[in-house]
């Protein structure tokens, strides 16, 4: 007999997400922390009613892909050429830091298993973990006390976008190291080869820009454009052995400067955020069992967020600094760069299924993430508020 439990599952997964979202929006949350606690209520952790299958698993990854996409549509490019090295610096040291400091945390609790290159990638990509922002709680706190369009609102958005595209790119090596019979220098060309091809998608699509954007109100140019995520998505997997994240959101990037990005974006988001979203964030708390920390873990969870917010307040303090920048306004940069949000998770998630994260440490990264949503408006505010304070 055929099982129709995955429509049962589907509906409490819509429903707790959408409710428990629209409550962390009632207390001035990401709507995603909201649907990251109703997969943690609803998996193994606490009422253990959903669980994980295929199904969920193939909808949570279309999922991933939809809000890549999206990610890339929403890189403004203008925005980046405005910003120009201020936001390049702020996003390099804000990278490299994290990196730096996720992998010497990594190192210090699991030493002893550090005997073969694969625990020093495991390292490496807890580090790429850290260096992802989302910056779209730090947009609103920074909006609502005017500061959004001034030269430290600007700075921050460009260098979250630098710091993403910086992201991905580490992401893909590291993923291209993972299998330890290839040589690094086939690593290295096979991505050098992946850029020419992105280079080559880029350069077709513009050709039939005119006439793309010519339809930009109809809806086949939706759903051309979502098949053309989905064929980059398809060739980076399989033909380059690339993320089909990287794929996604180098998909939008092509086709972020272009007439009709509002409308797939808009078109795109509906599907997302309708069905494949919330099944994305919540198999990330469905697949985190909190029952299964030990105290090692626990441990290592505190170590892995202090060093996550201290390394990107340093590391983009550092590089607002150097961009002459006020000691109050690089301690605000860095704080809005703090945290992690999606694309942390959406890192995590391709790290679980190519077994660079272990299902351990899994619920780490929530951990993580959580806090570090949590903290950012509250000390932006604190900081701002003492930046007036000193102009008064």
């Amino acid at each position: 007999m055929e099982n129709f439990d995955f429509l049962l599952f589907i509906a409490i997964i819509l429903g707790s997400t959408k409710i428990l979202g629209l409550i962390s929006q009632k207390v001035h949350m990401p709507q995603v922390l909201g649907a990251l606690a109703a997969g943690v209520i609803l998996g193994p952790s606490i009422l253990n009613l959903v669980v994980e299958t295929d199904f969920l698993s193939k909808s949570a990854e279309i999922g991933v892909i939809m809000l890549m996409f999206l990610a890339g549509l929403d890189t403004d490019i203008e925005e980046l050429k405005k910003t120009g090295f201020a936001s390049f610096a702020i996003a390099l040291v804000g990278v490299i830091l994290p990196i730096i400091g996720g992998f010497f945390t990594y190192l210090f609790f699991f030493s002893e298993k550090n005997a073969d290159g694969m625990e020093t990638l495991k390292a490496l990509f807890i580090g790429v973990v850290l260096t992802a922002t989302s910056v779209s709680i730090t947009v609103e706190t920074l909006r609502e006390l005017g500061y959004l369009k001034g030269r430290m609102g600007t700075a921050i958005l460009g260098a979250a976008i630098i710091d993403d595209i910086i992201g991905i790119i580490v992401l893909t090596v590291i993923t291209s190291f993972k299998d330890t019979s290839v040589q690094p220098e086939t690593v290295f060309l096979k991505i050098a080869f992946y850029f020419v091809f992105i280079i080559i998608a880029a350069f077709i699509i513009h050709l039939f820009a005119k006439y793309i954007e010519i339809n930009d109100n109809h809806r086949r140019v939706a759903v051309i454009s979502f098949v053309f995520c989905i064929l980059v998505s398809y060739i980076s997997e399989k033909f380059f052995g690339i993320a089909d994240i990287t794929g996604a959101y180098f998909a939008g990037i092509i086709l972020c400067n272009m007439g009709i990005r509002d409308y797939v974006a808009k078109r795109v988001s509906i599907t997302s955020y309708m069905i494949f979203s919330p099944i994305f964030f919540a198999s990330i708390g469905i697949k985190t069992d909190i029952n299964g920390i030990t105290s090692s873990v626990l441990i290592f969870t505190i170590a892995l967020t202090i060093v996550a917010i201290l390394s990107k307040i340093l590391g983009c303090g550092i590089g607002a600094r150097l961009c002459k920048f006020s000691l109050n306004e690089s301690i605000c940069i860095g704080i809005g760069m703090v945290s992690r949000g999606e694309v942390a998770l959406v890192v995590a998630q391709k790290g679980a299924q190519c077994g660079l994260l272990d299902s351990k440490l899994f619920p780490s990264v929530v951990i993580v993430v959580v806090v570090t949503t949590l903290m950012t408006p509250i000390f932006l505010k604190i900081f701002l508020a003492k930046k007036n304070k000193c102009l008064n």
